[in-house]
């Protein structure tokens, strides 16, 4: 008997993750809760948050799952995967401890100068008089970078260009709350210069399984202007990662990530997700992230040409070693499609229309912010609600797929960036 799955989220990325595990000849029945209105045409759906954890718990026990995927970070942290493992059930996602490697970014700091791993230099403060010392200190009256330490669903985090910017995000973290207890404690960080990457890597504590590299767009709006979102757009692989410096960045930032977790007990065992600078002294790390990307899945897994339910469950057993180094083939190009207002407060409950007339082998479209309503009919409930992705034999090819299908799917309000992989198409 085949493989039953257990996958936990809603979003885009456990969409694209349901679809490749679907792919494999050794899955025979997919389970995700709570899902979405695309995860539920391949997928059975169960109405179960990922932060209810006892009944999550309940239904992996109750369903004899083989293997439980977790996509969002919020469980992982609230001890999901630790709860999983002591019923006895294989889980490809980290312990809560581990999990500080993203939900503490003033603890990962501290993790990565002690593993020699190189990153910004920063200072982590409690109270905005602090806050206003240490970017004088960090920034100079020039850029800093200042971010909330907790989970802000990639949104905590703001580019400020001199120091009237940065007191303003630090004031609207500290004291407006804006992230909430996410803001409790802010990391002010040095600003690096040069072009971002994302890379996803797999392991099980000890063996690391590096996939392909992607570019993210986090910016609202084209040109990499406006607030920062959850992403906009991404496309994978990227010419600027080659060979050489993928092997760089596995043996100077995931191996020691790796090795220094699992000396203090936290062993890693899940997806390991750095937020790369590429600087002229080489890659920085901006930040860790303790699962899956969010676009990074949706064009990163299409590209995969192994098995995705051997991987994790690798990940999950402990035999990652024994699994062949991931191979991709292709492009791929996402291209996000938001409600008006997003990152902002948004309406909801738009229906989408032309969800039919796209798909096929070159274009996939993953839902993110959907639910159906009582008539049946595919509707919005989200700010990012759906990625379209191009597959092609090249960038330009798999761009103009993803742009061609994003035009013929409307909803209210509906609105996407335009420029998603320009830089990297010249």
């Amino acid at each position: 008997m085949g493989l039953r799955i257990l996958v936990a989220g809603a979003g885009g990325r456990e969409h694209a993750i349901v679809w490749k595990l679907g792919q494999s000849d050794r899955v025979d029945e997919l389970i995700c809760a709570p899902g979405n209105a695309g995860i539920a045409a391949i997928a059975e759906c169960v109405a179960i948050s990922p932060m209810d954890l006892d009944a999550l718990v309940r239904l992996a026990t109750e369903r004899r799952v083989d293997l439980v995927v977790v996509g969002p970070e919020d469980p992982l942290a609230a001890g999901l995967a630790d709860r999983l493992a002591a019923a006895g059930i294989p889980v490809a996602g980290h312990s809560a401890a581990a999990t500080r490697i993203e939900s503490s970014k003033a603890w990962a700091k501290e993790m990565m100068a002690a593993a020699g791993i190189p990153t910004a230099r920063a200072i982590a403060v409690t109270d905005r008089a602090h806050g206003r010392r240490a970017i004088e200190e960090i920034g100079q009256g020039g850029p800093v970078v200042v971010k909330a330490d907790g989970l802000a669903a990639g949104k905590g985090v703001t580019v400020a260009a001199d120091r009237s910017a940065a007191d303003a995000a630090l004031g609207a973290i500290m004291e407006d709350r804006v992230f909430g207890e996410a803001g409790a404690t802010v990391v002010i960080e040095e600003f690096l210069d040069g072009p971002e990457v994302s890379i996803l890597a797999l392991t099980d504590g000890d063996a690391v399984r590096v996939l392909a590299p992607a570019r993210d767009h986090k910016r609202a709006f084209d040109g990499d202007i406006g607030p920062n979102t959850g992403g906009m757009g991404v496309f994978s692989p990227t010419r600027i990662v080659n060979d050489a410096l993928l092997a760089t960045i596995r043996e100077s930032i995931l191996a020691p990530a790796v090795r220094e977790m699992a000396g203090r007990g936290a062993p890693l065992r899940g997806v390991l997700f750095a937020g790369l600078l590429l600087t002229p002294g080489g890659p920085k790390v901006i930040e860790f992230n303790a699962r899956f990307g969010d676009p990074e899945t949706q064009v990163v897994l299409p590209t995969l040409t192994g098995d995705l339910a051997d991987l994790l469950l690798g990940v999950a057993t402990g035999t990652l070693a024994t699994a062949p180094e991931p191979a991709h083939d292709g492009h791929a190009v996402g291209v996000v499609l938001a409600s008006a207002g997003y990152p902002g407060p948004y309406p909801t409950g738009f229906p989408i229309d032309g969800l039919d007339d796209v798909g096929g082998d070159n274009v996939l479209v993953f839902h993110a912010g959907t639910t159906r309503a009582n008539d049946g009919t595919v509707v919005t409930s989200g700010g990012r609600v759906l990625t379209v992705v191009g597959r092609g034999p090249d960038l330009k090819t798999a761009h103009d797929r993803a742009y061609a299908a994003a035009e013929s799917i409307t909803f209210a309000g509906r609105w996407f960036r335009t420029d998603i992989a320009h830089r990297e198409l010249g």
